[in-house]
């Protein structure tokens, strides 16, 4: 696999309950849309090269589509909120 970010974590997924879930008072996570043969390590890695954050837990499941999905909680001083103005979630 090669190590650039980009071809690590593939876009975000946006939906009502991941919005819920990026408000920084809440749980501070954001879902992206990730290879399926990336490993958390490198996820976080990729999150955190992306966006210049700290990642402190990485979760992933493969949903029913067969697509990897990574919920990625930030680290305390860094919001998830200013990640998604960013990126243009809002």
């Amino acid at each position: 696999m090669t190590l650039d970010p980009h071809s690590i974590v593939l876009r975000p997924r946006v939906t009502e309950k991941i919005m819920a879930k990026m408000e920084a008072g809440s749980e501070n996570k954001l879902v992206f849309v990730c290879r399926r043969d990336a490993t958390k390590r490198q996820i976080a890695w990729a999150v955190e090269k992306l966006f210049d954050v700290r990642v402190s837990k990485v979760n992933t499941q493969i949903t029913t589509d067969g697509l990897k999905q990574a919920s990625v909680t930030f680290a305390e001083g860094f919001s998830a909120e200013d990640v998604g103005m960013r990126i243009g979630i809002f």
